[in-house]
């Protein structure tokens, strides 16, 4: 099967590698995911000439207030930039407070998609106002390894951070103190490197609420909260169990995908036909090493879990490896490629595992030893495959000079869970191929960004 189609790789490929920063001009007509477009949220002037200089004097008394370590905080700040630095502290909650796939793809789509949009509107009014920073200005306000190049009005620190701990403190309401705090930690540590005025923060704070308002609405009509009602099918070549796993996440709402239905792939074979017969037979044929074990454990400990946790990881390796803290519009519509395309994947695998409930490898033949127990919900497709496909082919499109080793690592999970002996190899199939085409729907639709 062919996981990947070149979408302008060599184009894509000449925006990151410098990395050449995106022109702000362009940022502000780039497509987004919930406003209509920039101009959507209106952002005033900043203050006065008079207002202006009111606020750099009181930046030069807050000096005095500078912590010893500034500029490592700075720096470590600076880095990737705060979409990175939310995301590390998303995927950080999430794992901490053992939220699964269907909550954390969910969370970091939602997450991205509003921070990705809330970059375009930021960027735009950059451009637009293109209001010097206060170390720019006032050089007694520099801080060794600050850079006071971009303007600074609206601040893109503050809306971010608005825009995150309010998503975030509505996902996981028992950290929200801590999201408040690190928000204003992030405000408070520009203004005192001389990058931000208190007036960029507040008008950024503003552009923030706005966006998280809009997501938060969205989230609340999404189908996540539903309950399911049914109640498990029965017969021959059907799943067994009890209690399925978010057997509505099919019907929930997408971000890229029309619904979850929209690249559902054919019915399986049956469970009595030759193609099963031959599936199963490969699994209880399969060459099991100390390798092969330790690969299936590793998926099923990042797929049952955590594999949000891996592909987010990869992207920030790369992000980090390329640079793209110095291009933060870019780095934003990055991670909203990534999550979105990981969410849909999600969902129209679901769709596709409750509309044909087909039965595990191990219930077809109790004879079948599994290395890892089979996740509670039907066997086909393969989740891994669709999640990891989707994820791998958006990074392999978007850094070609690392596909091969993203596309390894799509492979790596398949095989995976056929060494676990809890997929036939169509599942993974079946899962690469969804995958495939929510990565080439995501990337067509952002295509405008990374032409």
């Amino acid at each position: 099967m062919r996981l990947v189609t070149p979408l302008a790789a060599g184009a894509i490929a000449a925006c990151l590698a410098g990395p050449a920063p995106a022109e702000p001009a362009r940022v502000a007509a780039w497509p987004t995911f919930l406003i209509a477009n920039a101009a959507e949220i209106v952002v005033p002037p900043p203050p006065s000439a008079a207002a202006t200089a009111a606020e750099l004097a009181a930046l030069r008394a807050r000096m005095r207030d500078r912590p010893a370590d500034l500029a490592l905080r700075l720096r470590r700040a600076e880095t990737g930039g705060p979409v990175q630095r939310w995301n590390e502290v998303a995927v950080d909650a999430l794992v901490d407070r053992h939220i699964t796939v269907p909550g954390a793809a969910r969370a970091l789509a939602l997450l991205h998609a509003s921070l990705h949009d809330v970059s375009v509107v930021v960027w735009a009014a950059k451009e637009r106002y293109r209001r010097q920073a206060p170390a720019a200005q006032l050089a007694a306000l520099a801080v060794p390894g600050g850079r006071a190049t971009a303007p600074s009005y609206p601040s893109e620190a503050a809306a971010v951070a608005a825009a995150a701990s309010a998503i975030l403190s509505a996902l996981i309401p028992a950290e929200a103190s801590r999201f408040a705090a690190l928000a204003e930690e992030e405000v408070t540590l520009r203004q005192l490197a001389g990058l931000e005025f208190p007036s960029d923060a507040e008008a950024g704070r503003k552009i923030g609420e706005a966006i998280a308002a809009r997501a938060l609405a969205r989230a609340e009509e999404d189908g996540f909260s539903r309950r399911w009602t049914g109640t498990v099918p029965t017969g021959p070549g059907r799943w067994q169990g009890t209690n399925p796993a978010a057997p509505l996440a099919g019907t929930w709402r997408t971000w890229i995908l029309p619904s979850g239905d929209a690249v559902r792939p054919s019915a399986p074979p049956a469970h009595d036909a030759s193609e099963t017969a031959a599936a199963l037979a490969e699994l209880k044929a399969y060459p099991r090493t100390p390798k092969t074990n330790s690969d299936a454990v590793f998926w099923e400990a990042y797929g049952g879990a955590r594999i949000f946790q891996f592909w987010n990881e990869q992207l920030g390796r790369l992000a980090l490896a390329y640079r793209l803290g110095e291009d933060r519009p870019r780095l934003a519509a990055t991670y909203a490629a990534l999550t979105t395309a990981f969410y849909d994947s999600f969902v129209a695998c679901w769709d596709a595992k409750y509309a044909y409930w087909h039965i595990r490898p191990s219930q077809l033949d109790a004879s079948l030893t599994t290395v890892v127990p089979p996740p509670a919900h039907p066997s086909y497709p393969s989740a891994h495959s669709c999640m990891s496909s989707a994820s791998g082919i958006v990074l392999a499109s978007l850094f070609p000079l690392d596909a091969p080793a993203m596309l390894a690592f799509v492979r790596e999970v398949g095989e995976a869970r056929l060494a676990a002996g809890i997929h036939y190899r169509y599942d993974v199939a079946a899962g690469e191929e969804i995958g495939r085409q929510v990565a080439a729907r995501t990337l067509a639709k952002l295509k405008p960004i990374f032409d």
